[in-house]
């Protein structure tokens, strides 16, 4: 073999051996020098996939209860016999994981003193990806609603904290207001976590499968979980925790 045919031969090896070696340095799908990535990523698809815009990790802000939404409440889910006047309040809006692995985002209005509190607990969920089924301003109290149907079938599941109205139970309206008259109560993933008398009743019976409070299907609240721990944290008190009743969506500020 000439000197000249040498090199050339040369020359072609190298080149299949950099065509069959392993591929996607640059890719992170590949190679022993890419880190391990998750299946799922904060899009609810590949993790090769990026997220939303703007929906790269949590975001969350406190602000002053704006104008316009103020007049939407008036009537509605505020009324002048409330125990707090409306410059009591702000409105959050975070970021949280919703049902199936998408990133959401949401509002709630609650007591202004208890805004940074209640921000910090959402970012804790969001950092441990518990999932959220939807987070929305309260709609206004229809206590005929309760008086005229004892049962109902709803699969509405709405994470809020202020509402201006009377406790509630399984069985319908009190006479007292509700933490979430004051902006300390968060009732979260209500379908998931319901208000379950102590005889076993449960007034939407699609929360039936959510009574055996031992499974552990998507969006519920366990003793010593991340969101039990992380009101906890704040001050707050789970209504899983009464004697009697329990009330599995229920945080508030006062334990009640």
């Amino acid at each position: 073999m000439t000197g000249r045919a040498g090199v050339a031969l040369a020359a072609l090896c190298a080149l299949l051996l950099v065509a069959c070696g392993p591929s996607g340095g640059g890719s992170g799908s590949g190679g022993g020098s890419s880190p391990a990535v998750d299946a799922t990523g904060p899009s609810g698809t590949t993790g090769a996939e990026p997220p939303p815009a703007g929906r790269s990790g949590f975001k969350g802000k406190v602000d002053p209860l704006p104008a316009g939404l103020a007049a939407e409440m008036r009537g509605t889910t505020w009324k002048p016999d409330c125990p707090v006047p409306l410059e009591d309040l702000s409105v959050l809006h975070f970021n949280y994981w919703g049902f199936g692995g998408n990133i959401e985002r949401g509002p709630m209005v609650v007591n202004a003193s208890a805004a940074d509190d209640v921000l910090w607990v959402f970012h804790q969920l969001f950092d441990a990806r518990f999932p959220i089924k939807k987070v929305a301003l309260a709609t206004p109290f229809k206590p005929k609603s309760f008086a005229q149907h004892r049962r109902i079938t709803s699969h509405r599941s709405v994470t809020a904290s202020f509402n201006c109205r009377p406790v509630v139970t399984a069985l319908g309206p009190a006479d007292t207001f509700s933490q979430h008259s004051y902006g300390l109560a968060i009732d979260l993933n209500p379908l998931q976590n319901p208000y379950v008398t102590s005889d076993g009743f449960v007034r939407n019976r699609a929360a039936e499968p959510y009574l055996d409070r031992s499974r552990n299907l998507e969006g519920m609240v366990h003793q010593d979980d991340v969101v039990f721990r992380s009101f906890a944290a704040i001050g707050w008190s789970w209504g899983g925790d009464w004697s009697g009743d329990k009330d599995y969506m229920h945080f508030s500020q006062s334990g009640t």
